[in-house]
């Protein structure tokens, strides 16, 4: 009787563990074809909780790898291999957009750029630093605000508006967080360059 008893707990353990759903590159909800990079990210929550870029299951900037800013925070991707190149985040509110503008020039073509906004994204931003963003696939950025959330995936050389954009508003009427909207999260497959 023990030993029915032991099979029946030991398949019933083995059938658990068979229907566990299947984990994804970045803990996004399907696989991403072959070519593809998977990635995952969020902006900041209000003042407190910096954004979060996941490509290809490594976790390129978050508030636990102490690596996010105020501002617009970027990663830069190698649009051929996955790889990470650089992070770096710029301050929008009290900074100042030259060092930016001159960041955004310094990318290489084929490469994969992921932004994040955390706290305040846009105070500084002129229409220089606006135009180099439109230029990597951007449609929201012109109307980027105070305050607002916005999660964007482009690429130096893109020659289409990118379909990986979220933005909110900051409106005090449907602010999730007391002055800020509710965080945007994003998740997607990126297309691998190819030659």
């Amino acid at each position: 009787n023990f030993i029915f008893v032991f099979f029946i707990l030991a398949r019933s353990a083995l059938q658990i563990a068979y229907t566990k759903p299947p984990r994804y590159k970045c803990g996004i909800s399907k696989a991403c074809p072959e070519k593809h990079f998977a990635f995952k990210m969020a902006s900041g929550a209000a003042n407190v909780v910096g954004p979060k870029i996941c490509v290809e299951d490594n976790i390129l900037m978050s508030g636990v790898k102490n690596n996010v800013g105020r501002g617009i925070n970027v990663a830069l991707v190698n649009g051929k291999t996955g790889e990470a190149l650089r992070t770096e985040y710029f301050d929008m509110w009290g900074g100042d957009v030259a060092p930016f503008i001159e960041f955004l020039k310094s990318i290489p073509d084929g490469t994969i750029v992921l932004m994040g906004t955390y706290d305040d994204g846009a105070t500084k931003l002129t229409n220089e630093a606006r135009l180099l963003i439109a230029a990597l696939g951007s449609t929201a950025i012109v109307n980027l605000d105070f305050r607002d959330n916005w999660v964007f995936c482009g690429g130096k050389g893109i020659k289409t508006k990118s379909p990986f954009e979220q933005h909110i508003k900051n409106n005090k009427d449907t602010n999730k967080y007391e002055g800020w909207p509710e965080v945007v999260e994003m998740e997607g497959c990126i297309p691998q360059k190819q030659d």
